[in-house]
């Protein structure tokens, strides 16, 4: 609408963990061993079934909210097409020498078989209750122990030294007859006060001696140097013991200071000490565990009753820390060590902040904080998966013996140049672990690396491999590359924003986005995260069902800003159909009735802005009309501004404000003007609907289109979504008219909380209105005056210049704000702020300053929140002030308002008999008026108002027999009937 093509491309991330465990659930498996028996080609051609199983539902949903994208030309992450540009991208990385084989301890899902990267880490944690406890490893040269701390009990069984920083001083403490060796600063901490300190070393003494470690095998089985004593740079002091207790199979400082050590080789994980299996559970060398799930807290519970009997506990204790679980079926992971491959990304970590700091993230905080302390904290990607329904990485390995012979294809093409075999059409596994090489080094066979790819991957390939960039698209994917915007929820700034920033500065050494809008998470009412395990699912059909697509779209995009978050209820989608969509639409639907009504349609209009040149003779444009023409010149520009600025909420807002203003302000105060045919009214409110809902276009489209398309007439465009978004025009504004217009409607909305207050029936006139204005707020009311009156319902308007005019006030302490201050001098408090000149502290306080008060001989200063204000207005008035305004309305009444004020009531009876005859707003009547003689007085006193009103052609009073009303008591007989027409 602003001018631009902008292409929306549909797309399918279609692999991964999640469509594996969900075809798993569909055929009752749970583990790799099973996918393999029943066969890789089936159980992917499964995989790829599954992603389009909801294909249709999913269209069906996105048509439905208006979400307007390309779904005829998808892009589809399974294609050999997108993986043939994924293997390119991979393939560039491999020449930069930016991927790489290694081995490390790795975040590793059992459940699963695979290692995680660490932005999907960062996406399970949860908070847990796990055992801690402090194990005692006896010296074998002393009578003490080593006194350990470990949070995870379960890695015992892999234990081959303790770590202890060397620069440290250390202890030997006698505590309940027992000698212990700790850090010194944690003695108290750890053993109590009552610990006897025998002896203090620096930590480096303790290296090299050995313990009897916490051996559960019935032979050890590990490393010949195990169970020593070793120096870590990583040791601390801040909490456990200063003692850390080493098992490098399962911890990355431990892996990193055991292989220092020599006690296995790094390149070759066989010499690595490791009780546990790849399926999370402990081997034959821990005797009586053996085939036990290590993180099953039975088993801890088990482990810890072992170390107990065999006096190795000291103490157990509950600790309570978030601990990652697999982001996809929520096992625990393990930090296992195993080969994986990984993408350098720690070698662009200073281009990452740099490009970060060119984005616009909206809101501004996540660049410097939970985005960018991620970048700051950059850590190598772990990029191979040892799955099966991926983006298979392109890799092949020689099979010779004391070959490192390695090739990475970059396409389909250069892998046929070097395939034993035809490269198959489906680039998947198994197919694709078929095709074999020749060692261009040693001439064996060349073999693929079994593994697929991290599929978040492929999501951050899509700015490239959507077009099947660079083999073609070229051209397509250089016009749209960066993409101006993204917008996903905020867990994704450790995903896809991560993964899409990445992948573009490795390749292009630019981010892939200018902005970014980070939406906050959807809530149950509770707070709770939305889940289908927690059962708070909400079905979006049942929401869309029930209140329509656009109410459920403006509840999201206006509620609040969209990073914030949201507590969802179905309830609350309500409130926006009836705060804001009904107001516009009960606005809309008066301008079709009243149209109607004169025979009148958009044809009847000349396009653009209504002027006074082009309205009719019988009115022109009034005050009204280029208020309303004005505030929407307003609410354009802060519409755009906002809009641009990628805060919707904002200009939602300012749109609901302006919808607001003209159903009860402008259309308000012009009712009569449209029953009158006043031809500048419908053109007034016609154009600023019509560009009302051409703002409201990208928030509400069916229902904006639906009005402009009835209000727009043959000669624009065919759907609001054509035209061009609302400009300014400055000629339609006039900032001075809207100052002047806020003073009145300041007025107006001060007089009716008078009188709601005094509880005065809105229909009974009351003689004079009392305002409190400067010069140019008196001028701009004085020149509506009729509007004020009117509005009022009173006969005479009065200014004054201050609120103490209208008003007395009376000062009294608060004594909550006060009493803990003053204390015992409160009496003398209150008595020194009752004798203050109350108006003066009301004038005073109102500008934001302090009054002074001696006690005891001492000044003490009091602010707004110290001193109460009571407002008594004077005698026989109502006074409502806000902010230095005030309108007070006289209140007593003489028997010609009294009389005015039932001719009034007998308006409102009379029209609801019309409707209840089923009249139309233009039917004309014959009125028949019976009952009490002083309603029937009244309506004789007021009968040309009264006709006029209710288009009565005549009225009598003879009626006995028509429909009872009472009005204060007093009974009514009404009897309407249609005068008869040609």
């Amino acid at each position: 609408m602003c001018g631009f093509r902008v292409p929306r491309k549909a797309g399918w991330d279609c692999h991964g963990l999640p469509v594996e465990l969900e075809v798993e659930k569909q055929l009752g498996i749970s583990s790799k061993q099973e996918i393999e028996e029943f066969g890789i080609a089936e159980f992917n051609q499964r995989c790829r079934e599954s992603v389009f199983e909801y294909v249709e539902d999913w269209n069906k949903l996105t048509e439905r909210i208006g979400f307007w994208i390309d779904l005829d030309d998808p892009y589809v992450t399974l294609e050999d097409d997108y993986i043939e540009s994924v293997w390119w991208s991979l393939k560039q990385l491999w020449d930069k020498d930016r991927l790489y084989e290694g081995h490390k301890v790795v975040p590793y899902c059992p459940r699963c078989g695979t290692a995680l990267s660490s932005h999907e880490v960062a996406q399970g944690y949860e908070d847990v209750k796990d055992p801690s406890i402090y194990v005692r490893f006896p010296l074998l040269d002393d009578d003490a122990a080593l006194l350990v701390w470990t949070t995870t009990p379960w890695t015992l069984p892999g234990n081959v030294a303790v770590a202890v920083a060397p620069a440290v001083t250390y202890v030997r403490a006698r505590v309940e007859g027992e000698t212990l060796i700790l850090a010194e600063p944690l003695v108290e901490r750890v053993l109590g006060e009552g610990a006897e300190v025998l002896d203090r070393f620096p930590g480096s003494d303790l290296v090299g001696r050995g313990y009897r470690g916490p051996v559960f095998a019935l032979e050890d089985g590990g490393p010949s140097n195990a169970f020593k004593v070793l120096a870590g740079d990583f040791v601390t002091t801040e909490d456990g013991t200063g003692l850390v207790h080493i098992a490098p199979a399962f911890g990355e400082d431990d892996y990193a200071v055991a292989a220092a050590a020599g006690q296995f080789e790094p390149t070759d994980h066989g010499s690595l000490y490791n009780p546990v299996g790849l399926d999370g559970k402990f081997d034959g060398r821990v005797s009586g565990f053996e085939g036990k799930f290590v993180k099953d807290p039975e088993v801890t519970a088990a482990l810890i009753a072992d170390l107990d009997q065999r006096g190795l506990l000291f103490r157990e204790q509950v600790y309570e820390h978030a601990y990652p679980h697999c982001w996809r079926c929520g096992t625990p992971l393990l930090y296992y060590a195993k080969s994986s491959w990984y993408i350098a990304t720690s070698q662009v970590r200073d281009q990452l902040l740099a490009n970060n700091e060119e984005i616009g993230w909206h809101p501004e905080h996540i660049k410097h904080g939970r985005f960018g302390n991620w970048l700051e904290n950059n850590v190598d990607w772990a990029l191979s998966r040892d799955r099966y329904w991926g983006t298979p990485l392109p890799i092949w390995e020689c099979s010779g013996e004391d070959c490192d012979g390695r090739f990475c294809a970059g396409s389909v093409a250069e892998l046929r140049e070097r395939a034993r075999e035809a490269v198959p059409d489906d680039l998947h596994r198994p197919y694709i672990d078929g095709v074999t090489l020749d060692c261009e080094q040693c001439g064996s066979v060349m073999r693929r690396v079994l593994s697929v790819i991290d599929t978040w991957y492929d999501s951050g390939a899509m700015p490239f491999a959507q077009f099947h960039y660079p083999f073609e698209g070229k051209e397509d994917f250089e016009e749209r590359f960066p993409a101006d915007y993204i917008c996903e929820a905020q867990d994704q700034t450790r995903g896809w924003f991560y993964t899409l920033l990445a992948e573009s500065i490795l390749l292009f050494d630019t981010s892939s986005y200018r902005n970014c809008v980070c939406l906050g998470l959807i809530l149950d009412p509770e707070g709770q995260k939305m889940s289908k395990s927690r059962g708070n699912v909400v079905d979006p059909w049942d929401v869309l069902d029930s209140h329509g697509a656009d109410a459920f779209r403006w509840y999201y995009l206006t509620a609040q800003q969209p990073w914030a978050g949201y507590r969802f209820s179905v309830d609350t989608v309500g409130e926006s159909v009836r705060q804001f969509l009904l107001t516009l639409w009960n606005t809309y639907s008066f301008w079709v009735l009243y149209a109607n009504a004169e025979d009148l349609g958009p044809g009847d209009f000349a396009a653009g802005p209504p002027k006074a040149s082009n309205s009719d003779a019988d009115g022109g444009l009034g005050d009204l009309d280029r208020w309303a023409l004005s505030r929407l010149q307003a609410t354009t520009a802060t519409v755009r501004e906002w809009m641009d600025a990628y805060d919707c909420t904002a200009a939602g807002r300012a749109i609901t404000e302006y919808v607001e203003e003209l159903s009860n302000w402008y259309l308000r105060l012009s009712r009569r003007r449209f029953w009158e045919g006043d031809r500048a009214a419908f053109a007034t409110l016609r154009h600023c609907l019509l560009e009302t809902v051409a703002m409201l276009a990208p928030f509400t489209p069916f229902l904006a289109d639906e009005i402009h398309r009835n209000l727009s007439g043959d000669e624009a465009e065919p759907s609001v979504h054509l035209r061009d978004f609302p400009e300014v025009d400055a000629s339609l504004a006039d900032p001075e008219l809207e100052q002047g217009m806020e003073a009145v409607r300041l007025t107006v909305e001060l007089g009716r909380a008078a009188r709601a207050q005094a509880k005065a029936k809105v229909r009974q006139p009351l003689r004079r209105a009392v305002i409190v204005a400067n010069d140019a707020e008196r001028a701009a009311i004085e020149a509506r005056a009729d509007l004020v009156t009117g509005e009022l319902n009173v006969k005479e308007l009065d200014f004054v210049t201050d609120t103490s005019e209208l008003v007395s006030y009376s000062a009294k302490p608060n004594y909550r704000a006060l009493g803990p201050r003053f204390g015992k001098n409160m009496p003398q408090v209150a008595a020194a702020v009752e004798a203050l000149d109350a108006a003066h502290v009301a004038a005073v306080l109102a500008e934001g300053g302090e009054i002074g008060i001696a006690i005891d001989g001492s000044d003490h200063s009091l602010g707004p929140d110290d001193v109460t204000l009571a407002l008594q207005p004077l005698e026989g008035y109502e006074v409502e002030a806000e902010s230095g305004h005030a309108v007070a309305l006289q209140l007593e009444l003489d028997d010609d308002l009294r009389r005015e004020g039932l001719a009034r009531e007998i308006v409102h009876a009379v029209q609801n008999a019309r409707k209840a005859a089923g009249l139309e707003i233009t039917d004309r009547i014959d009125l028949i008026l019976g009952g009490d003689p002083e309603l029937i007085e009244a309506a004789q006193a007021h009968q040309d108002y009264l006709a006029a009103e209710v288009l009565a052609t005549t009225v009598s009073y003879d009626g006995n027999d028509g429909a009872a009303t009472k009005i204060d008591g007093r009974e009514l007989q009404i009897r309407v009937k249609a005068t008869l027409s040609d």
